[in-house]
C-alpha cells in the first residue's frame, strides 16, 4: 500500500453504499509526521453528501509502528458515536505501517 511509504500523515475515507460497495476513496486530511487534523462535523457532512451507509478509515503512521495512539483511539470512538447518528456505520479503522497493517475491527478497538 502506498501510505506506508508516505512521510506525513493520511487520513483516507472510504465511502460504502448499504451493500458495502465502494462509492469513494477520498484524502481527508494530511498532516506532519505525527498528526493530521480530522473533523468530524466535516467527516458527517461527506458522508452524508456522497450517501454513505458506512465507513472504513484508513490513515498511516510515517514511523512504521501501526500500534494505535491514545488520539487515535478516542477520534475513532468520536468519529463512530457522530457517525452513528446519520446511520452511518464504521466497519473499520486501519493504521498503515512500515509492511503491517492494524484493523480496529480485528483488534475489538471498534466503540
Amino acid at each position: 500500500m502506498s501510505l506506508q511509504h508516505e512521510v506525513a500523515e493520511q487520513f483516507r475515507i472510504l465511502f460504502l453504499d448499504r451493500k458495502h460497495l465502494l462509492i469513494r476513496d477520498e484524502v481527508q486530511s494530511r498532516g506532519t509526521v505525527d498528526q493530521t487534523p480530522l473533523y468530524p462535523r466535516e467527516m458527517v457532512k461527506r458522508a452524508l453528501e456522497v450517501a454513505a451507509c458506512g465507513i472504513i478509515m484508513v490513515h498511516n503512521h510515517p514511523s512504521g509502528d501501526p500500534t494505535p495512539s491514545r488520539a487515535d483511539i478516542e477520534l475513532t470512538r468520536q468519529l463512530a458515536l457522530a457517525l452513528r447518528q446519520v446511520n452511518v456505520a464504521v466497519h473499520d479503522h486501519i493504521i498503515v505501517g512500515r509492511n503491517r497493517l492494524l484493523s480496529f475491527s480485528t483488534e475489538g478497538l471498534l466503540p
